[in-house]
This record gives structure tokens, C-alpha cells and sequence, in this order.
């Protein structure tokens, strides 16, 4: 399906799910014969040389794309503020993806709370540097009233849609830039550790099917802690693509 994009946070392979996937060269090689999208999480906490990016590129098909986390360094401890020269670092160094870089997503701390003038300043650095989209995932309720909305709007900026909810529950739905969507679920009850049953995962390909098919739809799970990504995924990838299929023999 045009612009739908379904992956996992890392690309990890457990051996109880080895089986759905094909052979290759590398984890990231064999992750990628069955998903067309990949989160990078460790960027968070560490850079990487613009040549590991390069290789990461090199090692998956061409309609392969990528998402990298912002380091924390600019999220968390610089809270945003004075951040140029570590934005710098960074987009030079993800520039190893070339074109399969999708997006760049943008973690907030929980305490960070909307101010207008940091967030413009902020976006308008990022977005002068980046030719890709950007996705932000915020964690503080003021991010979620009109104001905060509009900037995003202005700025091509989505606002993630995660799971669990936190800390309204207008965080479960996407917003922002809507030629963009962008869902993040981490496990729930436990973040990170649960599985998502069959309920879920059908109620969230009905959310993305709703979304519309103009839009680039990103669906990642970070559900790693105990395997439960990948056949979450997995299975999402097959509700999504089923009415694809039944159109497709309707049309024959």
C-alpha cells in the first residue's frame, strides 16, 4: 500500500519470530524482507558515523525508509535551547541514509512544557537543516491545546499518536502536520513489556485506514522488551493489507 510504512523500534529479531522473515546478509538485511520501515532508537543515546548510517542504507531494498530519534542531548538536557551546534553533528551524520531517511522524531521529556517562542525557534532550526519529515512525540499537556497544534501545522511537524496515552488522552491521535501520521505504541498495560491483543491491533488498523491514503502513515512498535514488536507488527501488517487484497480481486 502507497505510503504506509509498518515497523518496529530496532530491528531485532527474536528466534521465535525468525520464521517470518527471509534470508540476509545482516539482522537489518533479514528484518527487512518483511517490513518496509525501521526506527532508530540508539541514536537517543549515542551518535553514529555518517558511515554506519551508509551501510545501514546500503544493507535494505530501495523502498526501504528510516525514522532516527533526536539525541537526548537536544530533547532532554539541552531542553531545545542552543542546540545549533549539535544539530549540526546530527543531520550531518543521518545524511548517510540519503534518501531513505523519512523522518526525524522528536522525544520530549514529560516536564517540557509548550513555549511558543522556544518550540518556533527550535523547529525553524531543524527544519532549515532537514529535507525529511519530522515527527514529535510530546509528553506535557500543554503540547496539546490549539496554540501548540498550530505551530506544528506551520512548521510541517507531526504529532505522534502513542500508546499508552500520556498524559491526555488527545495523545492517542495523531496530529500536527497532517501530510503525516505517525503512531508509536509502546505495550500497554506495561510500557515497553506487554503485548497488544487482537482487539487492539484491529481498532488501530481501523484508525489508520481512517486516516486516509494521502498521507504518509507510520505505524511503529516499541513493545520490544519481551519480543512482542515484531509478531505485533507482523499481524498489523496483515489486517492492513487484507482489504487491499479483497479490492484488488474485487477489480480483477
Amino acid at each position: 500500500m502507497p505510503h504506509l510504512f509498518i515497523g518496529c523500534a530496532g530491528w531485532s529479531i527474536p528466534s521465535a519470530s525468525r520464521h517470518l522473515f527471509g534470508e540476509g546478509d545482516s539482522m537489518l538485511a533479514r528484518y527487512a524482507t518483511r517490513f518496509n520501515a525501521v526506527e532508530i532508537n540508539s541514536s537517543f543515546y549515542r551518535p553514529h558515523q555518517q558511515a554506519t548510517y551508509r551501510r545501514w542504507a546500503q544493507s535494505v531494498p530501495s523502498g526501504f525508509r528510516f525514522s532516527v530519534k533526536l539525541p537526548r542531548t537536544i530533547t532532554h538536557d539541552a531542553r531545545l535551547r542552543g542546540i545549533g551546534r549539535e544539530l549540526d553533528r546530527f543531520i550531518d551524520e543521518v545524511e548517510g541514509l540519503g534518501r531513505k531517511l523519512a523522518l526525524v522524531l522528536v522525544q520530549l521529556p514529560p516536564s517540557l512544557t509548550f513555549e511558543p517562542r522556544v518550540a518556533s525557534t527550535f523547529f525553524t532550526m531543524l527544519r532549515k537543516r532537514l529535507d525529511a519529515g519530522i515527527a514529535c512525540e510530546a509528553r506535557h499537556a500543554s503540547w496539546f491545546m490549539p496554540k501548540a497544534q498550530a505551530l506544528l501545522e506551520r512548521h510541517a511537524v507531526a504529532r505522534v499518536a502513542a500508546d499508552p496515552a500520556m498524559p491526555v488522552e488527545e495523545a492517542r491521535v495523531p496530529g500536527g502536520d497532517p501530510r503525516w501520521r505517525y503512531w508509536r505504541w509502546h505495550g500497554s498495560p506495561r510500557m515497553y513489556y506487554s503485548a497488544y491483543d487482537e482487539a487492539s491491533l484491529r481498532a488501530l488498523a481501523d484508525d489508520v485506514h481512517q486516516g486516509g491514503t494521502r498521507s504518509r502513515r507510520w505505524i511503529v512498535f516499541d513493545n520490544t522488551a519481551h519480543g512482542h514488536a515484531i509478531p505485533n507488527a507482523a499481524r498489523l501488517q496483515e489486517l492492513l493489507e487484507a482489504p487491499a487484497r479483497k479490492r484488488v480481486r474485487r477489480s480483477a
